[in-house]
């Protein structure tokens, strides 16, 4: 299982590698988990501080190049035997689900997410820690020449919207998904054709993910006869739907592509907007 619980983190947390993926440095700052580095959406896990960045190509957190994430690891002191695991304060929505797939997208096995997010640990006892910790020994690059796990970009997406035998899912919000309200991006609606899943509805009450049973009879529903490997998942800016994509592989329903764009992307492009 690609998750672990508050209590085992306590219990063995001198064993891992531990990642705070919580935005910011305010949070990190005020309190983390003992050992934790923290892992920045903006600055790490996307390309959205770089110069360069447009999200009207590749969306509000675009993919940073392969050769940019295999040196942070390495930089991280990350290479193929590490235990790493990763917690957010948003039962791994923002973004400790981003970080797991892009480490299982470089062919990391031994990752998980904390269940529940940093709570979970709380509860378990865990104390925070206001210190730095020390730096890890650095290592060469991770070792990996492609991206590991099927990605699709705007053009690829515009040909599955036409195969019924695929299905694209939206993991926004309902509200979002109707074009009723709208935060984030400069246009509200939908890319047309797509299913509506929101990724909160892979989690209980508690904010732990629902069993792999709950998961996969929810998801089978949804998909209707059509397999992993014709999905394919996104959400506003490629963040959210990492966490669909990790529901997907507790459901053992995995192989689905990412749309990292997303919405951030398609909104941008003078493509049409579904409402309703």
């Amino acid at each position: 299982m690609p998750l672990i619980s508050g209590e085992e983190l306590v219990a063995r947390l001198p064993a891992f590698r531990v990642f705070d993926a919580r935005p910011g440095r305010t949070a990190y700052t005020a309190g983390h988990v003992p050992g934790a580095l923290h892992a920045d959406l903006n600055v790490h896990l996307s390309s959205a501080s770089e110069p360069s960045f447009n999200p009207a190509m590749g969306g509000r957190h675009p993919l940073p190049s392969l050769a940019a994430w295999t040196a942070l690891l390495g930089a991280w002191g990350v290479g193929p035997e590490t235990t790493v695991v990763i917690y957010d304060a948003a039962n791994g929505s923002n973004a400790a689900a981003r970080m797991w797939w892009m480490l299982r997208a470089v062919g990391h096995e031994r990752v998980c997410v904390l269940d529940g997010g940093l709570e979970s640990a709380l509860r378990a006892g865990l104390q925070l820690v206001t210190e730095d910790p020390s730096s890890p020994a650095q290592r060469a690059a991770y070792p990996c020449g492609n991206w590991q796990r099927p990605r699709v970009g705007i053009a690829d997406l515009e040909q599955v919207l036409q195969d019924p035998s695929w299905k694209v899912l939206d993991v926004r919000a309902r509200e979002r998904w109707r074009g009723e309200v709208e935060t984030l991006d400069p246009v509200a609606g939908r890319i047309p054709g797509t299913v509506n899943l929101p990724f909160a509805e892979n989690l209980e009450p508690d904010g732990r993910f629902k069993s792999s049973a709950a998961l996969r009879e929810k998801y089978l529903a949804v998909l209707g006869g059509t397999p992993p490997a014709r999905v394919v998942v996104h959400c506003g800016s490629g963040v959210t739907a990492c966490h669909t994509l990790l529901a997907l592989e507790i459901a053992e329903l995995d192989g689905a592509s990412l749309y990292v764009g997303s919405y951030s992307e398609w909104c941008r492009s003078a493509r049409p907007v579904g409402r309703g």
